[in-house]
């Protein structure tokens, strides 16, 4: 039977985080497996403690949000050490991308039953500073500016506080000149943002790659090109469809590598987190992770 170690965010919410793995972790034990739970301090302490688990030969479960599902699955890349999910933070997008169900049982029996997948994860790094390895996404621009006002919001929680937070940072963006490199090639850009997707969601259920695969080898490069404010907000409404790609305003590229710079100190983040102005550069790591989904 199967061994989990649980490893809890608790500035996800510890409410929610116990709640939820409180929930799935009782039908565990009721089958049969093996469940530890360990809190973490920070996104290092969950890493550490995450392939201090693996090394244990141990399932290793990230219980929150995108932040530390990202920071785990990164930590946990290249090592075999198997992932997965109990989801309980704000956006839970790598979850949605991955088909997670929100009901404990159907959430338990895959931990229990379903065979580990490989998944590609993202090598990120910016000029002068160690890698990082990520799972989601890269996003360069207003989405990272929103993102930031997001987890900095303490009266709003979920997709409100996405909404205010891209308010906000709609309301004072001004259009940055990005070159994008994507496998040797440069593509020139003018306007909001630019994303290099490995999963389709990103900022709590917004689809900005519809054509994203997490096990393809690929990232979709979404640029969203200058436009004014009014028809920003319609075709952030189209992200719930993916009807934005029809727009003329949008464009998609694919590659394995992609380096994004920008004309001034543009943010960007990565997997729900923001902590650094461009340039920055991206590459795949095929079936680099194994994951349960």
């Amino acid at each position: 039977m199967r061994q989990f170690t649980a490893i809890v965010n608790p500035t996800a919410g510890a409410a929610t985080g116990a709640g939820a793995l409180q929930r799935v972790g009782r039908l565990l034990r009721q089958a049969g497996a093996a469940l530890e739970t360990v809190h973490s301090r920070s996104l290092a302490h969950a890493q550490d403690l995450a392939r201090r688990a693996g090394d244990r030969g141990r399932i290793v479960l990230a219980v929150g949000g995108d932040g530390i599902a990202g920071g785990i699955g990164g930590a946990l890349s290249g090592t075999g050490t198997v992932l997965g999910l109990v989801p309980a933070g704000r956006g839970n997008d790598l979850a949605r991308a991955l088909g997670l169900p929100a009901e404990p049982s159907a959430l338990a029996r895959i931990l229990l039953r379903h065979e580990p997948k490989a998944v590609d994860t993202i090598e990120v790094w910016r000029d002068g500073t160690p890698r990082t390895v990520v799972l989601g996404s890269v996003y360069a621009g207003v989405d990272a500016l929103a993102n930031r006002y997001a987890n900095r919001a303490r009266l709003l929680r979920g997709a409100a506080s996405y909404y205010a937070g891209g308010l906000r940072a709609v309301a004072g963006w001004r259009h940055a000149a990005y070159r994008i490199t994507v496998d040797g090639t440069v593509h020139r850009h003018r306007g909001y943002t630019v994303v290099a997707a490995n999963s389709a969601y990103y900022g709590s259920g917004r689809m900005i790659a519809p054509g994203a695969r997490v096990d393809d080898g690929m990232l979709d490069v979404v640029l969203i090109a200058a436009a004014p404010r009014r028809l920003f907000f319609a075709l952030m409404n189209e992200l719930k469809t993916g009807r934005h790609l029809a727009r003329p305003e949008v464009r998609v590229l694919r590659g394995r590598t992609v380096r994004i710079e920008a004309d001034r100190a543009v943010p960007w983040g990565a997997d729900g987190e923001v902590d650094a102005v461009l340039p920055v550069t991206a590459r795949v790591l095929p079936g680099a992770l194994r994951m349960l989904y």
